[in-house]
């Protein structure tokens, strides 16, 4: 792999989950397509503790889960679901270090982030951690203190590496808007106050001794200014799901710093325009902001529009390569 300048973050990189069950095969893909921004894979289609929701659960620290007919459900001691959750992690760990020998550079590893993961798990009882502020509360440290212990276990086996970390919050919208629905589904969960939200998501940022931490969400109407003050070095995006009513906010988080991840390439199988098609909105968009051309290419990241689990193997490595080459056309070519 190439060494690069000593930015935070490459050109390209992938959300996260690719199809398939290798998790060789999904490395050296991920490390292979991106010389400059690799990922940590995902595979999903292994089955439940590859999931992300069960994936991070696997990393929580004095709290455990278990797969249920209705989802995963808080319990009180690691069972099988939490151990093959962390075995599987193991697995795309060791495959990471033999993939990444002599890699410096940015590395990009996802974890669920706090809100997502309190709509997704359930209590005891049922209901989602989402009803209950005290199990937010210990839910998120328990997920920060994992978080902690997973990037040190990264720094390790990557001795080279600029750990990122990205949290996916696709949940984060519907947590604000009170649009999560009980475990009936005849209500939803109360609207959580915007500042504990963003106070919330500033502590589990902050609690990995300054890794840059992106959060992603292929939802409509990213909360970008909420993140930003929340302190999050980027935002992670699905390009296609913008509205005018967004220039404001990602103008001032572009102005501030804030790297914008543009996923604009599908996330599944379909045909693929040319590079410079892939990233013609990109460029609309900064016209429409008022932004120098040459900011692009320090201000944008491009990935794919979100996961590509479902997407066949040839795609996703299509998909992957489109990104580099998306990527190379801005820097090329910003007006």
């Amino acid at each position: 792999m190439s060494e690069i300048s000593q930015s935070r973050f490459g050109p390209a990189t992938g959300v996260g989950s690719l199809p398939g069950g290798d998790a060789r095969e999904a490395v050296k893909t991920a490390t292979g397509s991106f010389e400059d921004f690799p990922f940590l894979p995902e595979l999903p289609a292994r089955g439940p503790g590859a999931d992300m929701i069960g994936r991070t659960a696997g990393m929580l620290v004095e709290l455990y889960a278990r797969v249920e007919p209705s989802g995963w459900r808080l319990g009180d001691r690691p069972g099988r679901d939490t151990k093959r959750a962390r075995a599987w992690l193991g697995e795309d760990l060791d495959a990471l270090e033999e993939f990444t020998q002599g890699y410096q550079g940015p590395l990009k590893v996802q974890a669920v982030g706090p809100w997502t993961l309190a709509a997704a798990l359930e209590l005891r009882g049922g209901e989602a951690v989402l009803s209950d502020a005290g199990a937010c509360r210990d839910l998120a440290a328990s997920l920060a203190e994992g978080l902690r212990l997973h990037l040190a276990e990264v720094r390790r086996r990557v001795p080279g590496a600029r750990v990122v970390l990205q949290l996916d919050e696709p949940s984060l919208t519907a947590v604000l808007r009170g649009q999560v629905r009980t475990a009936s589904g005849y209500r939803t969960h109360r609207a959580v106050d915007r500042q504990v939200v963003e106070a919330t998501l500033r502590d589990v940022a902050g609690a990995h001794g300054g890794d840059p931490v992106v959060v992603h969400s292929c939802a409509p109407d990213v909360p970008f200014a909420l993140l930003r003050r929340a302190g999050v070095a980027g935002v992670s995006f699905d390009f296609s799901l913008l509205t005018e009513r967004d220039d404001e906010a990602l103008g001032e988080a572009v102005e501030s710093g804030t790297r914008l991840f543009a996923g604009v390439v599908p996330g599944t199988d379909g045909p693929l325009s040319d590079p410079a098609g892939s990233v013609m909105g990109v460029r609309t968009l900064w016209r429409r902001l008022g932004l120098r051309p040459e900011l692009l290419a320090e201000a944008v990241t491009v990935t794919p529009s979100c996961g590509l689990a479902g997407a066949s193997p040839a795609y996703a490595r299509r998909a992957l390569a489109q990104c580099v080459r998306a990527a190379r056309s801005l820097a090329d070519n910003p007006e």
